[in-house]
């Protein structure tokens, strides 16, 4: 897979919500901002923010903007947009540019080191 293909992987991942094929993109030593300013460091961490943005049982939406390689590395920028119901059966509607960094793995594939949906916020 390219990074774009990653970056794909998630939109058919959240709205399948197939939590599992979605842990599948990350390094086991990866990082996710689940809100701008925090990061979830592990694996477990990792999933219960999939996880909870999988439970709002939504849309996602999203369209890679470009993507900068260099060596193993790459720094993928989307626009995404998600709609959703939020526990209290609210609609919830989030849109952002992200900034993310991918590594090109020993067999080929690539998976994500930092997943930032929040872009520079």
């Amino acid at each position: 897979m390219t990074p774009e293909e990653v970056l794909n992987s998630v939109t058919e991942g959240i709205n399948a919500r197939d939590l599992d094929s979605l842990m599948t993109l990350y390094e086991p030593l990866a990082c996710f901002a689940s809100q701008p300013g925090q990061l979830a460091k592990s694996p477990d961490g990792i999933r219960q923010c999939l996880r909870d943005f999988i439970d709002m049982n939504g849309k996602l939406e999203l369209k890679v903007k470009r993507v900068l390689k260099a060596n193993d590395l790459a720094l993928v920028t989307t626009e995404w947009s998600f709609n959703g119901i939020d526990s209290d059966s609210k609609h919830v509607h989030m849109s952002a540019k992200s900034a993310d960094v991918l590594r090109q793995q020993p067999d080929g594939t690539w998976r994500f080191v930092i997943d930032n949906p929040w872009g520079t916020d």
